[in-house]
């Protein structure tokens, strides 16, 4: 009678990952090739729908003005800021109103109003108060980023398991000790999700902030081509803040697996 032999847990890992890069890869591909047949097949006219071969042609053109790269770096730039300002002022401002019922009652009620005033609202304050420099851009990316973080932080640490919280009382914890040992593996999967919701937040305000005088970066990019009529570039700007938000998220995500094992 043959014994079997269970496989290694790291190649069944790999195999997992290799299954999700494939798996993930299915649905984009098709996409490129569906959007290749329609704008070679004349359904729909290339100033509607430029083709791949164009998007990519006004990618290398740009490249070799030196202006692609540049584009890249100060929108991802002006995106990390905002994103670490406001993610960081949100954890903290969560925990305060997760934490403590009479500022949940003081805050909450507010900075539920502000939370539904859209990004182009601040836009023209923006501009009054700090100007058009790098400041106002920032400051709206970094209020794009706090709302999920606050929102979510500060609720899931109001809904922590009461039986949890009397187990480590019992065990004379309190205050800190009681939020680092209890409080804070219970919600770190709900704050890492926050942060990643966040940085999406700050890519989709992004477009928004670079409305303030801008004449670099993709939010730049996007408005001056659909103002001249450059689709091709359009579509490239699209792509590009699609590709740079998935490449956050996974980085993101790799520190959630991190923070889920260290703390959780």
């Amino acid at each position: 009678m043959t014994e079997t032999v269970p496989a290694a847990p790291g190649t069944t890992a790999s195999r997992t990952r290799r299954l999700h890069v494939v798996g993930g890869a299915i649905l984009p591909l098709l996409i490129l090739g569906v959007w290749q047949w329609i704008s070679t097949s004349g359904l729909v006219p290339v100033s509607m729908l430029p083709s791949p071969a164009m998007v990519l042609s006004a990618a290398v053109d740009l490249t070799e003005r030196g202006l692609y790269g540049q584009y890249i770096a100060i929108s991802s730039q002006r995106v990390l800021l905002g994103f670490a300002f406001g993610a960081a002022i949100g954890l903290a401002l969560g925990a305060v109103v997760g934490l403590s019922k009479l500022a949940n009652i003081l805050l909450a009620p507010t900075f539920g109003g502000i939370r539904a005033v859209p990004s182009l609202a601040w836009v023209p304050l923006l501009i009054l108060w700090f100007g058009i420099g790098e400041e106002s851009k920032i400051i709206l990316i970094a209020i794009g980023a706090f709302f999920p973080v606050y929102t979510i932080v500060g609720s899931a640490l109001r809904h922590v398991d009461a039986h949890l919280l009397e187990a480590g009382r019992a065990f004379g914890l309190h205050g800190i000790r009681l939020f680092t040992t209890v409080q804070l593996p219970a919600v770190v999967p709900s704050a890492v999700s926050a942060l990643r919701l966040a940085l999406a937040q700050s890519w989709l305000f992004l477009v928004a902030a670079e409305l303030i005088a801008s004449s670099m970066g993709l939010g730049f990019l996007l408005l001056d081509s659909g103002q001249n009529g450059r689709i091709d570039r359009i579509f490239l700007a699209i792509i590009s803040l699609a590709l740079l938000g998935k490449l956050t998220d996974s980085v993101l995500g790799v520190f959630e697996k991190w923070a889920i094992a260290k703390w959780a």
